[in-house]
């Protein structure tokens, strides 16, 4: 039993490597600054896109098996029937404008990955438009993700409200459903949007860890809608403020578990980088910078 403690310190200890001595909570902070702009035109170009591919009626169909089994305590299932109409409602032009807040949450990210996991780079330039750019190729794959997710809805939520058994399996296999959709995207974020590019097999494996992770955390976040919680009262009873902030903390979260899940991409990265044969010097004769001189 101490020797398996002192292996999980160790490895522990390893994966948080790239970010010791740096501020994790701050630079998660920043990303949900940047979040808190990104989060709604990304969630409306996802819907719109969706509806473009699978058409409104589908959406709305599919949408409204998790608008009533949301919880309604702090008013979860109004907000989310709210973003579904916005997204589906949107026009070409306003889908041109939610593109640049939108690219924000890449920029958020690019900014933090290279401030806490990457050492400095001082011939990297324009920093949060590499971000932004990068993560904008994310949107493609938007309604085959999203869709995936929406198949599943009438039988999860189905599952849910009978409770039991069935509800505990209907939970279960809407966890599955987002963590395999997650998974991608916090590959392509570890990967591509990060500026230290660790190899695809550490990406994929720390990132799929993760996006379990979050997953779990975002069905926590559904479990918090339901508590019949007073958020105004901190607020002076401003119900709003409180929910407001309520997500925002939630976000924050979020984020942390997303630079932990970088760091811990780039110390496997790094740790496999190690662990290669060495390439074989060349033969006399070969060149390997340059002509060989005698």
């Amino acid at each position: 039993m101490g020797d398996a403690w002192r292996r999980v310190r160790r490895v522990t200890a390893a994966a948080f490597r790239p970010v010791r001595g740096r501020d994790l909570s701050l630079h998660a902070a920043a990303i949900t600054f940047y979040g808190a702009i990104a989060v709604v035109p990304v969630a409306l170009l996802a819907i719109w896109t969706t509806g473009l591919v699978a058409g409104a009626g589908r959406v709305r169909r599919l949408t409204s098996h998790a608008v009533e089994t949301l919880p309604d305590a702090i008013g979860a299932d109004r907000a989310v029937a709210a973003l579904v109409g916005a997204g589906l409602e949107m026009t070409p032009l306003l889908a041109l404008a939610a593109l640049l807040p939108a690219s924000f949450y890449g920029e958020g990210f690019r900014r933090a990955f290279v401030s806490v996991a990457a050492p400095p780079d001082p011939g990297e330039s324009l920093v949060g438009w590499r971000g932004r750019l990068l993560l904008l190729p994310l949107l493609a794959p938007a309604p085959a993700l999203l869709l995936s997710i929406l198949m599943a809805l009438p039988l999860t939520t189905r599952l849910v409200r009978q409770g039991g058994w069935a509800g505990a399996l209907g939970v279960v296999l809407s966890f599955l459903a987002v963590w395999l959709v997650l998974t991608p995207v916090l590959l392509w974020v570890f990967r591509v949007v990060g500026p230290a590019a660790p190899d695809w097999l550490s990406a994929l494996a720390v990132g799929s860890f993760t996006a379990a992770n979050l997953s779990g955390f975002l069905h926590g976040f559904v479990l918090f809608c339901s508590l019949p919680l007073d958020l105004g009262v901190p607020f002076g009873g401003f119900d709003e403020i409180g929910a407001g902030v309520a997500v925002l903390l939630w976000l924050y979260l979020f984020h942390v578990i997303v630079l932990a899940g970088y760091s811990a991409t780039l110390a496997l990265s790094r740790w496999r980088a190690r662990r290669r044969p060495a390439a074989p010097p060349p033969a006399a004769g070969q060149r390997r910078n340059g002509p060989v001189t005698s």
